[in-house]
Parts: C-alpha cells; structure tokens; sequence
C-alpha cells in the first residue's frame, strides 16, 4: 500500500509538473488586435478588461477595434487584419452563410470558437405590460417590432413566436430602421414587443413608462415551446435569469439565452497561440471580472461545450488539459466541423455571376439541399 501511495504521489507530482510546465509555455505575441461591439457596450468594456488582465501578466498589448454592426467586424477578421472577434450571434450566421453572408463576398465560414460568455442576464422577447400579454402565444395580431437588416434581432423574436406557436405571419408586423428606433415605438406605443438583452438600458425606459415591462416566460420543461425555439433560432439555451429589468435574483425569469460576448477566430488561426489565449483567458478570469462585473460570463464552469459553433483545435487543447471537454463534446464538435464542410462544398458550387436577391435565393436552395442530403438540419430554407 505505501508502495502504492507514494507511486500515486510521484504521478501527481509529474502531473503537477507537466501542467505547470505547460503554464510556463503560454505564448503571446506582444501585440494582438481584436474587433468588438462600439465602445460603451458591454462586449466592449468585456474585451478591454481583458486586455487589460493580459496586459499585467503577459505584456500583451490589445487593441480592441469597434465595429458598429456585424459586418464591420468581420470584415478585419476575414481580411487578416485581426485574428480574433468579441462577436455576437452573427459567429452563427457567418458559420452557417446566411442573412447578411448570404452574399458573393461572404459565404459560410471557417468559424472557431475560443471561449464566451455567458452570465446571469438573457435574451428575449420583452412586452409592454399594459398590453395583458403573458405568454408568446397571447401576441397572436399584436404589433411585433421588425428591425431593417437587425438579423439577430429579428431571428431571436421569430424563435420566441415559435415558443407561442406563432411565425411573423401571424402578428402585425412594425418595421423599424433600428435597434433605438424599435425600443422608442415601444415607449411610444407604436409596438408592443421587441427582443433585448434583460440588462439592456432601453428596457429600463420601458419599465419606467406608463406602459410598464414583461418578460413571458420561455418553460424550461415545456417541450413544445423549446421545440418551436430550436426549430427557427437554435443558438438559444434555457437559463435561469436572474439579472435585468424587472428581474433579479429574488424574482428571476425562467427564460431564453446565448453566449455573449463570443471570442471567435478563424480554423487556420495558429493552434498554439489560441490555446495560449485561451488559457490565459481562463487563468486571469479573477482579475479581469473584478474589473468588468459582467464578464463573469466568462467562467470555464459557463462554457457551452456542446453549441452551434466549432471549437478551434488550440481551444481544445486547454480545454482537455483543464478536464472539461469530453468525448462527448469532441463527436459534437467533429459533426459541426462536419456540417461546414458540406456547407463549404455548397459554396464551391455557386453561380458567381449571380447578383442580389438572385443569388441569397439560389445559395439558400443550394445550402438547404446539400445539408438535407448530407443528413443536417438546414434551419433557413
């Protein structure tokens, strides 16, 4: 048994060794650029707390470049410019090449997942409370916000009419030319309900209005509602909100949500230098998120394994090391991988020549067509 004991203590030690050894080997270059949501946000500030944990432990110098919409912040990261983006759910549509990639200059990506963050707010559907709405089936011919070109925004609201049993079809469509804009119909009384973030300042605007705040709730055991939600928007995972407007920890919201901010690369980014990153990311968690309170999303016990997007190879490779990842999570991340590539086979078969509307049509029945045969699901038709 002694024999046993100190033989079990001498593994551990080499263990111990190894793990340390690997710390020692963190890798970062000295100056590394990312793009982010606008300055004052909260992936802004998230990504700037972080630079700033690597920063007194690395010497890494970050600049986070903001970017005002989806596009805008890829477009670095697909030119080479940067290497890493603090994204949003658009990391799923540039995956899977529709919406605003649905375009001759864009297509479906490499996308790479690091890490993300995902805290104690959500991301719903909120309604105005004078309106005696209590679940999303009740906004059947009620006036529904509709944001010109807001894909996220847009896709999240028609997962929550699911929830009810509900399409676009079946509301008063209000169209607005922006996020700002929807949220002041919603003051104004000109729309009775719209997706935000719980913590979002629009919201408090509501709430403080004569027309008041509610979030119908999204069952967490209610099988039809959560089938309708990952039918039309798959990203979204239930939560436990304990955090927004109208919600706290006392009276938290049995609700809809997904990672944000999204640390995402490309597949042919250096394995090594993300698995650093990663790590880094991980061992300085303490310091940046008593920075940033809302960055402690990103705790490793918060990351989706198992989600919609990849996970690079170097994020693996931390991720093994620290004992989270899985066979399981390996075989759904292998079956992702998987889909990009029958995605990518799609987009090598395009017509190019097309333009507009005439190519988002043909690339979206070609897509659906290769992942149906392929054994996918393809979400948007």
């Amino acid at each position: 048994m002694k024999t046993k004991t100190m033989g079990a203590l001498c593994a551990a030690l080499v263990i111990s060794g190894a793990v340390a050894a690997n710390a020692a080997e963190v890798k970062l270059p000295k100056n590394m650029a990312w793009t982010a949501y606008n300055t004052g946000t909260t992936g802004y500030n998230q990504s700037v707390a972080i630079g700033k944990a690597l920063k007194d432990k690395y010497g890494v110098t970050l600049r986070v470049v903001p970017g005002k919409n989806d596009i805008s912040r890829l477009t670095p990261v697909k030119a080479g410019k940067v290497d890493y983006s603090a994204n949003g759910i658009a990391t799923f549509f540039a995956s899977e090449g529709v919406f605003q990639f649905a375009d001759s200059n864009w297509g479906p990506m490499p996308v790479r997942v690091l890490l993300s963050a995902s805290g104690s707010a959500g991301l719903s559907v909120a309604v105005a409370a004078d309106k005696g709405i209590k679940t999303y089936a009740d906004l059947k011919g009620k006036r529904v916000a509709y944001v010109r070109g807001g894909d996220a925004l847009n896709v999240g609201i028609a997962g929550m009419l699911a929830c009810g049993g509900l399409t676009y079809d079946d509301v008063e469509k209000v169209e607005f030319p922006g996020y700002g804009a929807a949220w002041e119909g919603m003051v104004n009384d000109q729309v009775d309900a719209m997706f935000a973030s719980t913590l979002s300042g629009p919201t408090k605007k509501l709430e403080a209005s004569p027309r008041g705040i509610y979030w119908p709730p999204t069952p967490h055991n209610d099988e039809k509602c959560w089938g309708g939600i990952k039918k039309t928007a798959p990203y979204f995972v239930p939560r436990m909100i304990t955090k927004g407007t109208g919600i706290s920890a006392e009276q938290p919201y049995e609700g809809p949500a997904y990672p944000y901010p999204i640390l995402m690369t490309l597949a042919k980014q250096d394995k090594n230098e993300v698995y650093s990153l990663t790590r880094a990311i991980v061992e300085e968690y303490d310091n940046y998120s008593a920075a940033e309170p809302a960055a402690k999303g990103w705790a490793l016990k918060n990351q989706l394994l198992d989600w919609v997007v990849p996970y690079h190879d170097g994020a693996i490779m931390y991720l093994k090391e620290a004992g989270v990842w899985t066979d399981a999570h390996q075989a759904h991340n292998d079956k992702l991988v998987e889909r990009q590539g029958v995605l990518a086979d799609a987009w090598s078969k395009m017509d190019m020549k097309l333009e507009g509307d005439a190519f988002a049509s043909k690339w979206l029945e070609m897509r659906a067509a290769a992942l149906s045969k392929a054994g996918f699901d393809p979400i948007w038709k």
